[in-house]
C-alpha cells in the first residue's frame, strides 16, 4: 500500500485545475491548516462526500507496561477520530 502525502495531493490537484503546483501546493497546506485549527479549536469538521473528523473524550484509565506488569495510569484525553461517509465507504 502506497502513502499520499500533501505533495501528491498538490499534484493531482495542479494537473486537474492547470495550476502549478508551487499554487496548489500552498493551497492543500492553507485546507489542512484549517482542518488542524478547527480540530485545536474543538470543533468537528464533515466534507460532503468524504467523512468526518470528530473529537472524542477518553476517560482516564489503567494500563499495564507489557514487559514489567506494572499499572500505569493513563489520563484522560482528546483524540480524533475518522468516520469516512457512505459514499467513500461505497466506492473503495
Amino acid at each position: 500500500m502506497a502513502t499520499l502525502t500533501r505533495k501528491d495531493i498538490a499534484r493531482h490537484v495542479s494537473d486537474s485545475v492547470g495550476l502549478s503546483v508551487l499554487d496548489t501546493d500552498n493551497f492543500v497546506k492553507d485546507i489542512f491548516d484549517i482542518i488542524g485549527q478547527s480540530l485545536a479549536n474543538g470543533d468537528d469538521i464533515k466534507i460532503s462526500d468524504f467523512g468526518s473528523f470528530e473529537l472524542r473524550k477518553k476517560n482516564p484509565r489503567v494500563g499495564r507496561n507489557p514487559k514489567t506488569k506494572e499499572e500505569v495510569m493513563i489520563s484522560g484525553r482528546t483524540v480524533v477520530s475518522f468516520r469516512p461517509s457512505e459514499k467513500l465507504k461505497k466506492d473503495s
